[in-house]
């Protein structure tokens, strides 16, 4: 079975990609279980002013409740004409946290008269990694940026959140429009965990 490690969420398709991941670098020898497996806990609020600071603190939770190794990450959107924003508050943009369509609508609308070559953004993923080693959490933190364009429009229908809006750059697609494989090979997550594969690997065989 091997070592059992905590990913820090209840998204089936983030639990998908991460498997994916450990998959093509070759990591053998870990069990990734969501947080729908283990007894509840008490999970802080988001409220770091950074992608850093959230992904730490959900890692540093989910290990101290569990005693296990946990993998967690704290995503968004920033907007180059919004000035970085949504940032840390892209999955309660409109509001509603969680609320994709309306949220997706609200970008759009606040940039609605903002000209094609000034609507620059980035997917920004910071993943951390949690290991209780005695009294004592170790954390590591990666980051990673997809950059690319927002659309006039939501195209696609695959991925989630405000991947219907954003147009990565070199392409045409919108994220929504990408196959799984092409978005882990570019995604700000994909690019995040990829650096944290090394860590992985040491844990998997230590």
């Amino acid at each position: 079975m091997g070592a059992r490690v905590l990913v820090a969420s209840r998204n089936a398709k983030k639990l998908r990609e991460l498997q994916r991941v450990l998959d093509s670098a070759g990591i053998a020898g870990i069990e990734l279980v969501g947080l729908d497996t283990v007894p509840p806990y008490p999970e802080a609020p988001e409220t770091g002013a950074t992608f850093e600071e959230n992904a730490a603190a959900k890692a540093r939770d989910g290990a101290v409740a569990t005693g296990m190794a946990c993998i967690a990450d704290d995503s968004g959107l920033e907007i180059d004409a919004l000035r970085g924003m949504p940032g840390v508050l892209s999955a309660r943009w409109s509001g509603t946290h969680g609320d994709d369509g309306a949220n997706t609508a609200l970008v759009l609308a606040q940039l609605g008269d903002v000209p094609d070559d000034r609507r620059g953004a980035a997917f920004v993923s910071a993943c951390a990694f949690a290991v209780p080693d005695g009294d004592t959490i170790d954390v590591t933190v990666v980051r990673g940026e997809w950059r690319g364009a927002i659309a006039r429009a939501p195209r696609g229908a695959n991925g989630f959140g405000y991947d219907p809006i954003f147009v990565p750059e070199g392409e045409e697609r919108t994220a929504a429009e990408l196959s799984a494989e092409e978005k882990d090979a570019a995604s700000h997550r994909g690019r995040a965990l990829a650096q944290l594969v090394p860590t992985l690997a040491a844990f998997a065989g230590s």
